[in-house]
């Protein structure tokens, strides 16, 4: 494919995926909102099960919530469907674009597994296929109705299980971003599946004048509220790729469950505040924080040979080698791979003094993340990695 036209297909596709993941949030957020501020109606009407009254832009809305459904269906009925649907399509045509097309570059770490990019592609689908099949089974289980609380500990360790196997299998940017997109597919495949298909039930039912199954519109709601509370999470993985202090640490997956956890309880936070639990939600928001700061403390904590200044000085000419061999074929003025037209982030390490102005980077990026080369494609030893970690921490001299 054509550097630039992938490039432009890429701004796109990341473009379209980010509208319309907003407008999809949007609408689980505000829904969540409105049920939980719902308000017994003023004056009693028959079926409405609650009501509420807002002021916005410059206008009143009053809003009723109908029990179960209505005995005559209105003339226009407005669905919340095509928000999930185009969110998948971009983000799923994003995987393909990015990871399965590249998926040497960026799936593939030798370090880690030493797989054929077409094996890499069909576990990253197959374990979402797998993944949705079998939290669908599990939801639609006798456990489930009869020990939800059991179920949502199944759930959270089939996805610690998941998180863990891919960090075994990929490199530490994809095994994030398949966590997000094996979560995303059960949220979209959550609208298709259940929610929307529940929620034809009770439309045929209003107009074959039947009595609609209450459980419907109950089963509908459990799978909404699993996916306003997976959002945050998957928003994280969105944008992790920009954060290799935590894809790239030794024990991703545990801090990709941390962060998890904590996008979960802000969002917990929120809905207990939505319905008037304002003291819980501050110590949810608390608890939260508490644990942000352990997450980053552990993930701080200095790695063995990563910057340790002993073992007798570094000579620069030993890391320009490692540089000229590991790093200068991308980054350069004149990059001299085909999947570069230019140095990735402007960051050019052609000569002493770049090198030099660029040492806390590469730190960052090939001692304590190990995330550069690109895939390891180059194969940079734990022992250049280590050296370069001594140069760095015993001033980064080029003299």
């Amino acid at each position: 494919m054509d550097i630039a036209f992938g490039d432009w297909l890429n701004l796109a596709l990341r473009w379209a995926h980010i509208v319309t993941g907003i407008a999809w949030i949007g609408s689980s957020f505000y829904f969540m909102w409105l049920d939980a501020h719902l308000e017994k109606p003023a004056e009693p009407r028959e079926g409405v099960e609650g009501e509420i009254w807002m002021v916005h832009s410059g206008g009143f809305y009053q809003i009723h919530k109908i029990d179960v459904a209505p005995k005559k269906m209105p003339k226009t009925l407005h669905w919340f469907i095509w928000e999930a649907t185009f969110t998948w399509i971009t983000g799923a045509l994003l995987l393909a674009l990015v990871y399965y097309l590249g998926a040497r570059v960026f799936m593939i770490d030798p370090e880690i597994a030493e797989i054929a990019p077409g094996v890499a592609v069909a576990i990253g689908i197959g374990a979402i296929a797998v993944a949705w099949f079998a939290y669908d089974a599990l939801w639609a289980s006798p456990l489930a109705k009869n020990r939800q609380g059991l179920a949502n500990i199944v759930s959270l360790l089939a996805l610690a299980g998941f998180a863990f196997g891919f960090s075994q299998f990929f490199s530490g940017r994809a095994a994030f971003i398949h966590t997000g997109a094996l979560m995303g597919t059960i949220m979209a495949a959550n609208v298709w599946r259940r929610i929307i298909p529940s929620q034809q039930g009770l439309v045929a039912a209003a107009k074959a004048g039947t009595t609609p199954d209450a459980q419907l519109g109950i089963r509908a709601k459990q799978r909404s509220v699993h996916n306003n509370y997976l959002t945050l999470p998957v928003i994280f993985t969105m944008i992790s790729a920009h954060y290799p202090m935590t894809f790239g640490h030794n024990i991703n997956w545990v801090i990709l469950l941390a962060l998890f956890a904590i996008g979960a309880v802000v969002r917990h936070s929120f809905n207990l505040r939505n319905k008037g639990r304002k003291g819980t939600g501050w110590v949810a928001i608390g608890a939260s924080l508490v644990g942000f700061i352990v997450l980053i403390v552990t993930a701080s904590l200095p790695k063995t040979g990563a910057g340790d200044a002993q073992n007798g000085p570094v000579a620069f000419a030993a890391v320009n080698n490692i540089v000229a061999k590991h790093c200068v074929s991308c980054h350069a003025k004149k990059p001299n791979r085909e999947d570069f037209e230019e140095a990735p982030k402007g960051v050019m390490l052609e000569t002493p003094a770049q090198i030099r102005q660029w040492a806390v980077k590469i730190r960052k990026q090939s001692v304590d993340t190990k995330v550069m080369p690109l895939g390891n494609e180059t194969k940079m030893t734990m022992a250049e990695r280590a050296l370069l970690g001594r140069w760095i921490a015993q001033g980064a001299k080029i003299e």
